[in-house]
C-alpha cells in the first residue's frame, strides 16, 4: 500500500511576486501513484491554510514525476456505508472548492497521469497546461460503478460542452475504460496549453507568468442549451451497451444534464446524494473487488515459479491467419526482436506480411510510433513456408486451425529443427495442451499461451501448464506475457480451460433455445441483461461458428450432459441457418435465468477441478478475456450476490476449493 499523499508548498521568488509550487506526492516511486485518502485531504486542508493566509501572487498545482494525481483511494471504499460515502464526497467538494476560491490564478500543471480525482482537482484551478507525454488522462468512476464525486460531473460539461462530457465521463469509460492521451485532451479543451516534457514545470510556471501579467480570464462557460438533447440521445446508445444492468451510466447522465441548470453547489450536493446511493451498492463493490484483481491480483503473478525466465531473442509463429498475424504484430511492437512466420503456402504469408506492414503504417499515421520505428519494426518481421527459419528461434508459438492431429504435427517438425531449450507455446483455445507434447522429446518445454480475440484489446492470457511443462518455461512464459502488457493468469490443463469453457456453457443454453425456437433477439436479449460488451449472436461471428462447434465437440467429449450438440450451431459452422427440433420457445427471463445457474453450475466444477484455485482466479479471466463488466466483479461475485450460487451449487462459488470431490 502505498504512502499518504502530502500536499507540499514551496514558495517560488519571481518578478511579479511570489508564487506558490504545490506539489502532491505520497514519497513512493511512480509505479505507486498519488492518490487521495482521509490523510492526503487533511494534508490539502493544511496547505489551504498556508495558501489562503500568506500573500502569494499565483499557485501551480503539479504531481512527482510520472503521475499527477490517480484520484481518490479506492482501498477506503470498501464495505462503505452511505452516510461515509457522502461525507468524502462532501469533504473533496468542500477542499476543491477552496483551490476555485483563491484569491490569485491558479494553474494545474499536469505533468502525469491525471485519473479521477486528479483531473477533478485540476478542474478547480483557473487554468492547465499538460505534457505531451501524457499517456493517461481520464474520469474511469462509471466503469467502476461509480461517478466522479469531486465535482467532475459539473465543471467537465462546463468547460467542453455536453457532448465532450458526455463522451469523456460515461461513453470512454464503458468502452473498457478508454482514456486520453496529451494531445486528445488539449485539443477538446481541458487544457489550456500542451508542453514538451522537458522544462515542462518551469514552461507552465511561465505560461502562468505571462496569464498574470495579461489578465487573462480563465474560459467561459461552455454553452450548455443542447444538455437535455445530448443526454436524450446518450441515454439511448447507454442502453444499447448496459441494458440498465448498471445505474451509475444513468446517473452521470442525470448529472451531467443538471450541470446546465444548477449552481456549482446545487451540482455537488447531487453528486454527493448520487455518491451516497452508489458507493455501498452491488454494483460498485464488486467494480472494487474486480479492480484489485487486475491491477494487483493478476500483476502478482499467482502461482508462477520463481525460476530465472529464458532470454527471448527471436519468436516464431506458425500460421499466418487472423489471429496469428494479430499475435506477431504484438510480440513485434513490443519485444522489437525477430519475427518468422511460417504457413502452407506463401501467398498466406505474404498477405500476412502485408497486413502488418499496414497496420505499422496505420500506428505512423496516428501518431503512435514514428516513420523511423515503423520501418525498424518491419524490418524484423519474415516469413515463408519452410522450417528452418525456426532453428534459432527462443519462443515459437503455434496459431494453426484446432485440430489435435495438426498441432501434434507442427510440434513434431519444430522439434526437429529448434534447440532443446526453444519454448513450444500453444493458442490453442480448447485442446488438451498435455496431448501435444505427449510424443515429444522434450515436452517439458510445452506450455499453453490462449490469447484472446481481438489481441490488441483483450489482456488476458490463459497460462496453461501441463503436468510436464517446468518451472522455467513457465516463468518464462509468464514474463513474455508481462512485457506483452498483457495479464497471465495460470490455469491447469483442461478442455477449454477458463474463459472458453464458461462461454460454451452459456453458448449451450443460447443454442438450445434456438434450437426450441426463440429468435436470435431473444437469445441476445436475455444474456445482454448481464450487461455485457457484445451479444452471443456477435460473438459468434467474432469466433466464427467452426470454431465455436469445434470447441462444443471437444466440450461433448468430456461431459456431454453439459455441453449437447446443437442442431443450430452445427448448420451455422455448415454456412447454414437456424435450425428449430422442437418449437417449445422460452420466455426472455427464462433464458437468462438458465445463463446464469449454468455459469454458476460451471464455475464450481471447475474450481472442484482445480483449473483454477479461487473464484477470483475465474472472475479475473472474466474480466479480461470476455470483456465481463467490472460492475458485475467477473461472474462468480454477480452469481454470489445476487444468490445464483446459493441456489444452484448450495453454496457462495467463493467458498468453494480444488480438494472438494
Amino acid at each position: 500500500m502505498a504512502s499518504p499523499t502530502r500536499f507540499a508548498v514551496q514558495p517560488v521568488e519571481t518578478a511579479l511576486g511570489r508564487i506558490a509550487l504545490v506539489t502532491m506526492d505520497n514519497g513512493e516511486e511512480w509505479q505507486k501513484p498519488t492518490t487521495f485518502g482521509e490523510a492526503a485531504l487533511r494534508s490539502l486542508e493544511e496547505a489551504l491554510e498556508r495558501l489562503e493566509t500568506e500573500t502569494w501572487a499565483g499557485m501551480i498545482l503539479t504531481g512527482k514525476p510520472f503521475v499527477f494525481a490517480a484520484g481518490a483511494d479506492i482501498d477506503e471504499f470498501g464495505e462503505i456505508t452511505p452516510e461515509r460515502a457522502r461525507e468524502g464526497s462532501a469533504a473533496g467538494h468542500a477542499l476543491f472548492a477552496r483551490i476555485r476560491a483563491l484569491p490569485f490564478p491558479t494553474l494545474a500543471a499536469i505533468n502525469g497521469a491525471a485519473l479521477g480525482g486528479g483531473v477533478e482537482i485540476a478542474l478547480h484551478c483557473d487554468y492547465r497546461t499538460i505534457s505531451s507525454s501524457v499517456r493517461h488522462f481520464a474520469c474511469p468512476e462509471v466503469f467502476l460503478g461509480l461517478i466522479p464525486g469531486w465535482g467532475g460531473t459539473q465543471l467537465v460539461p462546463r468547460l467542453v460542452g455536453a457532448e465532450l462530457a458526455v463522451k469523456f465521463i460515461v461513453e470512454n469509460p464503458l468502452r473498457q475504460n478508454r482514456m486520453l492521451d496529451a494531445a486528445q485532451a488539449f485539443e477538446q479543451g481541458f487544457a489550456d496549453a500542451l508542453l514538451a516534457p522537458v522544462e515542462f514545470l518551469d514552461e507552465s510556471l511561465a505560461w502562468l507568468l505571462r496569464a498574470i501579467e495579461e489578465s487573462r480570464p480563465p474560459r467561459a462557460d461552455a454553452d450548455l442549451s443542447d444538455a437535455a438533447e445530448v443526454v436524450r440521445k446518450a441515454r439511448a446508445r447507454v442502453d444499447g451497451q448496459v441494458h440498465g444492468a448498471a445505474p451509475a451510466p444513468y446517473r452521470a447522465l442525470d448529472l451531467i444534464e443538471g450541470a446546465a441548470r444548477w449552481t456549482l453547489d446545487e451540482g455537488y450536493r447531487a453528486e454527493e446524494d448520487a455518491l451516497a446511493e452508489l458507493l455501498p451498492g452491488p454494483q460498485a463493490q464488486a467494480s472494487l473487488y474486480a479492480f484489485d484483481l487486475v491491477e494487483r491480483r493478476a500483476k502478482r503473478r499467482v502461482g508462477i515459479p520463481s525460476a530465472h525466465p529464458r532470454e527471448v531473442g527471436k519468436v516464431g509463429i506458425v500460421g499466418a491467419g487472423l489471429m496469428a498475424r494479430q499475435l506477431a504484430l504484438v510480440f513485434l511492437r513490443r519485444l522489437e526482436v525477430p519475427i518468422v512466420l511460417r504457413d502452407l503456402e506463401q501467398s498466406l504469408v505474404d498477405d500476412a506480411l502485408s497486413w502488418i506492414a499496414g497496420e505499422l503504417d496505420e500506428l505512423v499515421r496516428r501518431g503512435r510510433i514514428g516513420e523511423g520505428k515503423a520501418r525498424f519494426l518491419g524490418s524484423l518481421v519474415t516469413g515463408g513456408t519452410d522450417w528452418e527459419p525456426f532453428a534459432d528461434c527462443d519462443l515459437v508459438l503455434e496459431a494453426v486451425f484446432e485440430e489435435l492431429a495438426i498441432k501434434k504435427e507442427v510440434f513434431a517438425e519444430l522439434e526437429r529443427v529448434v534447440s532443446p531449450e526453444c519454448i513450444l507455446a500453444t493458442n490453442t483455445s480448447s485442446l488438451s495442451v498435455t496431448a501435444m507434447g505427449a510424443d515429444l522429446a522434450h515436452p517439458e518445454r510445452v506450455v499453453g499461451m490462449h490469447f484472446f480475440n481481438p489481441v490488441a484489446i483483450l489482456p488476458l492470457v490463459e497460462l496453461v501448464r501441463t503436468p510436464a511443462t517446468d518451472d522455467v518455461t513457465l516463468a518464462t512464459a509468464a514474463t513474455v506475457t508481462g512485457k506483452l502488457r498483457k495479464r497471465g493468469v495460470l490455469v491447469r490443463d483442461a478442455p477449454a480451460f477458463v474463459v472458453n469453457r464458461l462461454l460454451a456453457r452459456q453458448g449451450a443454453v443460447v443454442t438450445d433455445a434456438l434450437d426450441h425456437g426463440n429468435t436470435v433477439e431473444e437469445t441476445d436479449e436475455a444474456v445482454l441483461r448481464l450487461g455485457l460488451p457484445m451479444a452471443p449472436s456477435v460473438l459468434l461471428q467474432l469466433v466464427g461458428p467452426r470454431v465455436a462447434n469445434h470447441v462444443r465437440h471437444t466440450l461433448h467429449a468430456a461431459w456431454p450432459d453439459r455441453f449437447p450438440l446443437s442442431a443450430t450451431l452445427t448448420s451455422l459452422a455448415e454456412g447454414g441457418g437456424q435450425v428449430v427440433v422442437e418449437h417449445a420457445p422460452r420466455t426472455v427471463d427464462e433464458i437468462h435465468r438458465q445463463v446464469l445457474e449454468a455459469l454458476a453450475d460451471e464455475a464450481a466444477h471447475i474450481l472442484r477441478e482445480g483449473v483454477v484455485p479461487e473464484a477470483a482466479d475465474i472472475d479475473t479471466c472474466m474480466l479480461l478475456g470476455a470483456g465481463f463488466p467490472f460492475w458485475l466483479g467477473g461472474i462468480t461475485k454477480h452469481l454470489d450476490q445476487t444468490g445464483v450460487s446459493q441456489r444452484v451449487v448450495g453454496r457462495p462459488l467463493a467458498e468453494i476449493t480444488p480438494d472438494e470431490a
